[in-house]
Formats: C-alpha cells, sequence, structure tokens
C-alpha cells in the first residue's frame, strides 16, 4: 500500500528550504521578506511556488527563480516544481514579516 503524502510536512520543508536562499539586495530570506505569496502541493507531491520580486526589473531575477525551482526540487517526496512568477499584486513592505521589519528597524 503507498504512503499517504503528508502534505503539511512537506510544506514546512519547502518553507525551511525557501528561507535558506537570500535576496541578493536585503540581507533577508525570500520567504520572511515576502517574496513567495503561496505554496501548493497536489495529491502527487507536485509543487506550484508563486512569488514574486522586490522590482519587476531586478537583475537578480533569473538567478532566484531558478534557485527557487532547483533546491525545492532537490527536496525529498517532491516530485515536481513549477515556479510562477507575478507581479500582481506587486511587491511592498507590508509583505515583510514582523521579525524582519524589526530587524531592518522598520518597525
Amino acid at each position: 500500500m503507498p504512503m499517504l503524502l503528508d502534505k503539511e510536512a512537506l510544506k514546512e520543508r519547502i518553507v525551511g528550504c525557501l528561507r535558506t536562499i537570500y535576496d541578493p539586495e536585503i540581507p533577508v530570506n525570500i520567504y520572511d521578506l515576502g517574496l513567495i505569496y503561496n505554496v501548493d502541493i497536489d495529491d502527487d507531491a507536485n509543487v506550484h511556488i508563486l512569488m514574486t520580486m522586490t522590482a519587476p526589473d531586478c537583475p537578480e531575477a533569473e538567478y532566484m527563480f531558478q534557485e527557487v525551482r532547483q533546491m525545492v526540487a532537490a527536496l525529498k517526496d517532491v516530485k515536481s516544481v513549477n515556479v510562477e512568477l507575478t507581479f500582481n499584486p506587486p511587491w511592498d513592505y507590508v509583505n515583510l514579516s514582523d521579525e524582519v521589519k524589526l530587524e531592518l528597524g522598520l518597525m
């Protein structure tokens, strides 16, 4: 009998992975920076990540996009990864976690 996928545990591992990827201009990981809008996992362990950049003309966009795809794809139990880039809604400082706002002196 095949094992059931524990989506919540897998999502926690994915978020942990995303927290190791840092924005090259702001010394904060992309998850706490608010660049990840959604992480969705289907029953077959296909992962869909909706993300943005701090600006549409971000020179590191392609690098970060590829890094997210490669690092999440390398996680155990992940079957495939689709990363979708969006600028709707555009990123804003309100997306920062409270911890990051404190760290950057914005609170």
